[in-house]
């Protein structure tokens, strides 16, 4: 049996808005220690990897390992029922067929449920090895959303440097070129604002601009969005949940003048 509930409807709502156009089935592993969900795109480029903790839920009851294979596309739309504010239980058999979500409303008596049919996703489980990063920057996401949107007018790819001087991020294409650097610099009355740089050697990549702006989508989950590069191994930009949960993504380097 599991039973899951949270305080906000929203945060579900928003890690599938962010992920959906990625991805289009997805296996939820749900076990006593909450929900994961790991998943590539169609081309094998970026991978979507999601943990909502056992403690973002209240309560939360997982009786043994369940894998809800869902279509994102049905998922969104069930979702779209719930209200702002709306508290979300979700609940599932031992062998489920379907996935029961009860969206209760603060403001009025309403409770809304809905079931949602399961499908089978033969689903690879990717081992993502531990990677001690070259370089880590934390930054607002609102800047990091801005930055990826005004270079993909100008090209498909964006190189992103890190040095002693701060991170970089170049591009250029028919129409021209633009660079945009950011400074290590602490923002003490608004943390949120602060870009922070840790680095143990220089590093520069190149990535395509289509899958971070797809990644921006994810802004509005958190204030922050961690970068962490190094040569030859994907990007991982991480957007930090409650209860250090977290919604992270995987984008694979372009290699020499791949476009």
């Amino acid at each position: 049996m599991l039973e899951a509930r949270l305080e906000q409807a929203q945060l579900l709502k928003n890690v599938v808005d962010a992920i959906k156009d990625l991805v289009q089935d997805c296996n939820f592993d749900c076990n006593d220690s909450g929900f994961a969900l790991q998943a590539m795109d169609n081309s094998h480029v970026a991978l979507v990897s999601m943990m909502l903790k056992s403690d973002a839920f209240s309560p939360y009851r997982c009786d043994r390992n369940i894998a809800l294979g869902i279509n994102l596309g049905s998922l969104t739309k069930v979702l779209r029922a719930a209200g702002k504010d709306d508290l979300l239980t979700i609940k599932a058999e031992d062998a489920p067929d379907v996935v029961n979500l009860v969206f209760e409303s603060k403001d009025v008596d309403r409770i809304s449920e809905y079931d949602i049919k399961l499908m089978d996703i033969d689903q690879e489980h990717l081992g993502i090895p531990e990677t001690e990063y070259a370089a880590t920057i934390s930054l607002p996401s609102a800047e990091f959303q801005r930055i990826c949107r005004d270079l993909s007018a100008l090209s498909e790819s964006v190189s992103i440097e890190c040095t002693k001087e701060g991170v970089s991020f170049k591009a250029s294409g028919d129409i021209g070129s633009g660079s945009i650097q950011l400074r290590s610099n602490t923002d003490v009355e608004k943390n949120e604002n602060s870009v922070e740089i840790d680095m143990s050697e220089p590093v520069a990549l190149t990535f395509s601009l289509k899958y971070l702006v797809n990644f921006c989508k994810a802004s509005g989950l958190s204030s922050q969005v961690k970068l962490c590069l190094s040569n030859e191994v994907p990007l991982l930009v991480e957007y930090g949940l409650q209860s250090g949960s977290y919604l992270r993504f995987y984008l694979a380097p372009k290699i020499g003048d791949e476009e």
